[in-house]
């Protein structure tokens, strides 16, 4: 088999795994396990499936990205082949999703998925690993040769969303067994992989800090640089924003007669699945438009970007106003490609080429990690306290408002207080870095 068409596989698989429950654990959480496992809170009396529990459950994702990613790092660097690394994550990520259906209350769901994460957050990076080394090793241009490749990882999220809508799992803890079997078929395949043995030796002189990439928490004595890593911990909130209650709100609408037999509610995945499409596009015009505007106004498009995302669902609905949520889906892919591409790019730039790895790590952790433990925590205790109704139900026209104020108050922000003029040299060559962008 070719190495592309294999790396392609994997890379498929990778983000099938993913989007086989990410955007539609909402739905199953305030649908389903309410009625099949209808737990009463002693001290409340009301149901403990709320939305500040699952803002607690979707921030195991942040949790996890905080060490795990590193953790793992190290351990790929120094004693054990990234690809049986990969495989060995992959098989445990399997079996703690094969568990998840069985678990009866918030608690032990919160601990079952963190392990779960804990296994899967880390493989984003070793299969850019496992990736780049192939190449590398066939005598293969990275830059040119990996972004077909890693498309094909959106193709797959798209793939996963559209499986479990038409299967109807959307609510159903059958969407935890299609990403396990994914992702035991994924850990088994990574054993015939290209071979991506350790590079660091045990006795090269590294420290635990420059493994850790602690080193590029060095960035923080600038002051720009500082301001950066607040922003992208800011935005990185509003991504979990979406991913964990935008198809929760779609279903929401099964409730209004007018609207409960339309496309949208019967299958609202594959509504968001225009989100991930729409992500390829804008991939490609990154290039355009920092050249033409820079990184501050790219990064500033981003978030003005996500205020729309907000503010189409608040006022869009699956009947007339369909158009609004399709064309929110679309604006997700310039509000989520533009800050996390350009973003890396800038760090890329402004650091010391010594540390440029580890400023990579740093910004993810701002992101995926503090960012979207933030992100999920805050906004569940939010919507449990200010939005949820007596019933249960919640006033999503008031949460999609204050999370498009939320995104408007840091654009603001942002413009005025990130001072950075751009080199037009260094704009002229960008590339842009495949593997940086997560769905």
């Amino acid at each position: 088999m070719k190495i592309k068409l294999r790396l392609i596989v994997m890379n498929f698989f990778q983000f099938f795994v993913w989007g086989s429950w990410l955007i539609t654990i909402g739905a199953y959480w305030f649908q389903t396990l309410p009625k099949i496992y209808p737990v009463i809170d002693a001290t409340t009396h009301a149901s403990v499936w709320t939305g500040s529990a699952f803002g607690a459950l979707f921030s195991t994702m942040g949790i996890a990205s905080l060490f795990m990613p590193a953790l793992l790092g190290i351990i790929a660097d120094r004693w054990i082949n990234a690809e049986k690394l990969y495989g060995i994550c992959h098989i445990l990520g399997a079996i703690a999703l094969f568990s998840l259906p069985m678990v009866k209350d918030p608690t032990t769901m919160f601990w079952v998925l963190l392990l779960n994460m804990m296994c899967y957050m880390p493989t984003l990076a070793l299969s850019i690993t496992v990736a780049y080394t192939a190449l590398k090793n066939k005598g293969k241009d990275v830059v040119t040769n990996y972004p077909p490749i890693r498309v094909f990882g959106t193709v797959g999220f798209i793939a996963a969303l559209w499986t479990v809508s038409l299967l109807h799992f959307e609510t159903s803890a059958n969407q935890f067994y299609v990403a396990s079997a994914a992702s035991l078929f994924l850990g088994l395949y990574a054993f015939s992989l290209p071979k991506c043995p350790p590079q660091l030796g045990l006795k090269q002189n590294k420290t635990i800090i420059d493994a850790l990439g602690l080193t590029s928490f060095s960035l923080f004595k600038n002051s720009r640089m500082a301001i950066f890593f607040i922003f992208a911990m800011l935005l990185g909130a509003a991504l979990q924003l979406t991913n964990a209650y935008g198809d929760t709100f779609l279903h929401d609408f099964a409730t209004i007669d007018t609207y409960k037999d339309t496309i949208a509610v019967k299958y609202p995945a594959i509504i968001m699945s225009i989100s991930q499409i729409s992500e390829t596009l804008f991939i490609l015009a990154i290039p355009f438009f920092l050249r033409k505007f820079g990184i501050k106004y790219v990064m500033f498009f981003s978030m003005v970007a996500w205020v729309l995302r907000f503010g189409l669902f608040a006022y869009g609905n699956p009947g007339d106003g369909l158009w609004m949520i399709i064309l929110s889906c679309i604006v997700y892919g310039m509000a989520f490609d533009f800050f996390n591409i350009s973003g890396s790019l800038f760090v890329e730039s402004q650091s010391d080429p010594a540390i440029r790895a580890s400023a990579q790590g740093l910004f993810m952790m701002m992101t995926n990690g503090f960012g979207a433990w933030i992100g999920s925590s805050v906004s569940g205790v939010i919507i449990q306290k200010y939005f949820t109704h007596a019933d249960n139900s919640k006033d999503w026209h008031a949460i999609w408002i204050a999370f498009a104020a939320y995104s408007f108050v840091i654009a603001i922000l942002f413009l005025l207080v990130f001072k950075h003029k751009d080199d037009p040299a260094a704009i002229k060559n960008i590339h842009v870095e495949p593997g940086l962008v997560n769905e």
